[in-house]
């Protein structure tokens, strides 16, 4: 693909990261609920932080490794991020964020299904799998409710600030018509 996709879904319009983004992820990132449920997001979160993981994700889509959209409103106003990195072999592994205050709204849920369909339809994904801290369930329902099935309890898979961590892993494959 040579130009970033934008997919719209009935209230969100994904797109690519922009630096415009940069104030709003750190914004948002401060809280260190994000450091507590995620596996990758540092805390405190730095400007520097941002600009980085923007960078990396500029790289991994010229390098056709992955796709880091920005969750927007329709307003055109950032909410969140979701991905969908390859992992070779025909899989990838879907992540996101939300801000807290768009929690419990079924934002990630209508931009992880648009993910989903992008990954099988235009990628020709195999298998898409995603993981969450058991810690944080309600990652786990998301998953659920856009067809995933709990895959495995992955023992001590991550070491993060100097201690180790179970992740659940939820998975779905593109056997669906």
């Amino acid at each position: 693909m040579k130009k970033f996709p934008t997919i719209e879904t009935e209230r969100l319009i994904l797109s690519q990261l922009q630096e415009k983004d940069i104030p709003f992820i750190v914004e948002y990132l401060q809280h260190r609920i994000y450091s507590d449920l995620t596996s990758n997001i540092p805390y405190p979160y730095t400007e520097d932080d941002a600009k980085f993981w923007l960078k990396i994700s500029r790289e991994a889509f010229e390098s056709n490794s992955g796709y880091t959209f920005a969750i927007r409103d329709k307003e055109d106003h950032i909410i969140g991020a979701i991905g969908l990195h390859d992992r070779e072999d025909d899989k990838a592994e879907l992540g996101y964020w939300i801000g807290i205050s768009y929690w419990n709204k079924g934002y990630v849920t209508e931009a992880a299904k648009a993910i989903v369909d992008f990954g099988f339809k235009e990628l020709e994904i195999n298998k898409i799998f995603a993981t969450h801290f058991p810690h944080n369930p309600a990652s786990g329902r998301i998953m659920e409710k856009i067809g995933m099935e709990k895959e495995a309890v992955l023992k001590q898979h991550i070491k993060k600030d100097g201690e180790y961590y179970d992740l659940t892993m939820y998975s779905v494959f593109n056997d669906r018509d």
